[in-house]
């Protein structure tokens, strides 16, 4: 479970960047609704801008008994988005020539299945081989009994690989708890005492707990837990040891930031680490990854994004960095699997990267809400579009639109989503919504204004 997965203002953080009040008002809008479609207590929210903290803010609430409004100086827990900072801490020690990502397992723990054909780099990639040993999306009774790092690495560690290691992506936190020890060895120190060494005390992140030996406390958020969509119900948390370098961590949003701002500005790790840790590891057979070290690395409409989600007892996380924009967003959340990080993430993101308005925006918008009531009706103005774009509606289309759109009535809401340019045309996307389904709508005009694209689509 320690698993890949983003109302009342209580707090905000010192800001060294600035966020629009219009902003700011959409993103509270957001994430009410999110909280409410979701039923989520409550979440804590960081935003970097420019490379600085520019917000920090915690919505709904911490703990339902006694009912405690979420402040921003609450800690959660971050679950496998810990995975990052141990990426980040093997990547540190290599910088000080402590090991080295293409060392064997088996120079550390030659003990383990296959340990001198697994890489420190496959650990950190999920390529190493060594099963899962939290792949429930629940607590199994085994995980309320504390266990060691050894412990867990004689049930799984010490087994038949699942693939060659190379050859296949398998998400594996046991590959974490392998890194973890790695570390250990190779450094001489505690995984979290590096941490704190190298990391938490440079960048002044003063609010990181390590779960494994400091429980959360009355000042912190409470874990719960929905079974179906039943009531919230406080949750048991994993037993000492069974979060050891794989989801460990909690710590306060505005803290989890501060690490993000280090990522962007590279004041932590040298350039070179930090291209390492966001390069998607591919497989042996050359097939392209999606995963870096501790990662997942995307494209986000032509710019890098590097995210991971966690999730633990009672907690629900999401990370995502846009290095070249300078931007970073943190969702934690205090519900187990809620939805609310992604949602959150996915509508705050649109918000900061929403292009630049275009002067002609709103009379654009009210073209294409014109265009759409008359195909509703089975009406076109062809006049407003070129040559392929009159030929494309023909009377079968037309009929198709209107018979298919008609009974939708009036959208409740006609939104523009983002806007760039494609083959000599200028492109804009636009969600409709209505009650019971969304579609979404894209555009393509000529230079002069003339539509050469019209289309609709679930």
């Amino acid at each position: 479970m320690i698993r890949l997965i983003a109302f009342l203002l209580l707090g905000i953080g010192i800001l060294q960047a600035q966020i629009s009040s219009e902003t700011t008002a959409q993103i509270d809008k957001l994430i009410a609704k999110a909280l409410a479609d979701s039923g989520t207590p409550g979440v804590s929210v960081a935003i970097v801008k420019d490379g600085k903290l520019a917000m920090s803010k915690a919505y709904g609430d911490a703990r339902l008994e006694p009912k405690t409004a979420a402040a921003a100086s609450m800690r959660f827990a971050i679950g496998s988005v810990s995975k990052q900072f141990l990426a980040g801490a093997i990547l540190l020690a290599a910088e000080q020539g402590k090991l080295s990502l293409n060392d064997r397992v088996g120079k550390y723990l030659p003990t383990l299945t296959r340990a001198n054909d697994v890489t420190v780099r496959q650990l950190l990639s999920h390529t190493s081989g060594y099963q899962d040993y939290y792949p429930q999306d629940y607590l199994p009774p085994f995980m309320t009994v504390p266990v060691t790092p050894e412990g867990m690495m004689d049930r799984w560690a010490r087994k038949p690989l699942d693939f060659e290691p190379g050859t296949a992506w398998q998400y594996s936190n046991t590959g974490y708890v392998v890194a973890g020890q790695v570390l250990e060895k190779a450094t001489g120190v505690g995984v979290v005492e590096y941490l704190r060494t190298r990391i938490f005390s440079k960048l002044g992140m003063k609010s990181v707990y390590d779960l494994d030996h400091q429980p959360l406390g009355a000042a912190d958020a409470a874990g719960y837990i929905r079974y179906a969509i039943g009531p919230l119900h406080p949750v048991q948390p994993e037993a000492s040891g069974w979060l050891y370098a794989a989801g460990e961590l909690a710590m306060t949003a505005g803290d989890l930031a501060l690490w993000d701002a280090a990522l962007i500005n590279h004041t932590l790790m040298k350039p070179a680490s930090f291209e390492e840790m966001i390069k998607p590891v591919p497989l042996k057979n050359g097939t392209p990854g999606s995963y870096g070290l501790g990662v997942g690395v995307a494209d986000s409409n032509g710019h890098p994004r590097v995210s991971h989600g966690g999730a633990v007892s009672g907690f629900t996380s999401q990370n995502t960095v846009w290095p070249d924009l300078k931007l970073a967003l943190v969702v934690l959340s205090n519900k187990d699997g809620s939805s609310a990080p992604d949602r959150i993430t996915r509508g705050v993101s649109e918000v900061l990267l929403a292009p630049a308005q275009d002067p002609n925006a709103a009379k654009l918008l009210a073209q294409a809400k014109a265009i759409f009531e008359g195909l509703q009706n089975g009406k076109l103005d062809r006049s407003l579009f070129t040559d392929n774009g009159n030929a494309y509606f023909t009377p079968e289309v037309l009929a198709d639109y209107a018979s298919s759109m008609k009974p939708l009535g009036t959208p409740k809401n006609f939104v523009f989503q983002r806007g760039g340019l494609r083959g000599g045309f200028t492109q804009r996307s636009y969600r409709i919504e209505f009650a019971a389904k969304t579609l979404t709508l894209v555009v393509r005009a000529t230079m002069d204004g003339k539509l050469e694209q019209y289309q609709i689509s679930e």
